[in-house]
């Protein structure tokens, strides 16, 4: 009798899925989008980030809402995303907001901006700070809605010819540094170059820049920086994180269904966690594997980084006075992070520098 009922139940149970599935398929719409990255596929987290979006849109819907991914170059050049999205010649973009201050330097905020927030910081903002909603009333004027999708945590301060030892050796330097970081850098003497990541490294390699900063040891690597250049300065101060975003035609995300609408967001912050995750178990080991190759690793001197972080904080008050539509991003920004660097100071920060502070006394134990 059990064994009946088991079995009437459990071919009920089949039945009713095997109706839902085609009644949930009929009325999913097929929709096929195209992405352009900003990045090359070669570099496979951070492409990937828009390519993880891509295919977990798909699993959600059973293959009706697809998105293939291109890298840089094949539909638009990796800088030119924005604009293509805009203007409709693609559907959408995966790309970092700072790439596009030219037009406007508001754009960084949905990105990374110098000494500003890290990866949990910038999710708290972006998630449940206000920072999503004030940001989407600037990028409505660009018929853009952007939505965070990955997160590299705090970068590496980039490759440089020869050592950085005060802030005079700055003076003249030809760096490849994004977004509003180069107007911080330039504030110091340097000439900022903002290049696409593939074209880095034959810019370093024929010396027409002195130095390039890129995202971290993993794909640093990949793009073999360090043959062309010794010496690996960190941290990267102007990035403390760096929020990838979906850029997403208007019109377009307007046409979709509520439910894909869902999907592309849960596909999206997926992507985020999915994106960190990797380069904390990526970064260790590529690290390691250049310093065994000869990079030698320098912290930026103290000296620098004071000095950059006046030229930055003096850039937003001048930029605040001339573009009201940054001041209004820009205090609301200012204010959060004052709030949050006010708490991690207390947990986080006194956690993570006494766990440090051990584990470099424990480095310089003899060996038993």
């Amino acid at each position: 009798m059990i064994s009946r009922r088991l079995l009437a139940t459990s071919t009920l149970a089949g039945t009713t899925a095997a109706l839902a599935a085609p009644a949930i398929a009929q009325t999913a719409p097929e929709i096929r989008w195209r992405m352009a990255s900003s990045f090359p596929r070669s570099l496979d987290t951070i492409f990937g980030a828009g390519d993880h979006v891509a295919k977990r849109v798909a699993a959600l819907t059973d293959n009706k809402f697809q998105i293939r991914a291109f890298p840089a170059g094949e539909l638009v050049p990796g800088l030119q995303v924005a604009d293509a999205v805009q203007n409709g010649t693609v559907d959408c973009a995966h790309t970092a907001s700072y790439y596009f201050t030219g037009k406007d330097p508001t754009f960084a905020f949905d990105g990374a901006v110098p000494f500003g927030l890290n990866m949990r910081q910038i999710n708290a903002w972006l998630t449940h700070g206000g920072g999503r909603e004030i940001m989407q009333d600037f990028f409505a004027g660009y018929n853009i809605v952007s939505i965070p999708a990955g997160n590299t945590g705090a970068q590496m301060g980039g490759w440089f010819r020869k050592e950085i030892k005060t802030a005079k050796d700055l003076e003249g330097l030809k760096f490849r540094i994004a977004g509003i970081a180069g107007s911080m850098m330039q504030k110091l003497g340097v000439i900022p170059q903002q290049i696409a990541g593939g074209d880095i490294y034959p810019a370093l390699e024929k010396g027409t820049i002195d130095a390039a900063e890129w995202v971290g040891p993993y794909d640093d690597e990949k793009l073999g920086f360090h043959r062309v250049a010794p010496f690996y300065y960190y941290p990267g101060f102007w990035e403390g994180s760096l929020n990838l975003s979906l850029y997403v035609n208007k019109a377009k995300m307007e046409e979709l269904p509520p439910l894909y609408r869902e999907v592309l967001e849960s596909a999206c912050r997926d992507a985020t966690i999915e994106t960190i995750a990797k380069y904390d178990v990526q970064n260790p080991a590529a690290l390691r594997r250049l310093i065994a190759a000869g990079t030698q690793l320098r912290p930026f001197p103290r000296e620098v980084m004071q000095a950059c972080y006046k030229a930055a904080f003096d850039l937003y008050d001048e930029i605040s006075a001339q573009n009201p539509g940054f001041k209004k991003v820009y205090d609301h920004w200012k204010a959060f992070r004052d709030n949050q660097y006010g708490w991690f100071r207390v947990a986080e920060y006194s956690f993570d520098q006494f766990g440090y502070f051990m584990y470099g006394q424990e480095q310089q134990q003899p060996r038993r």
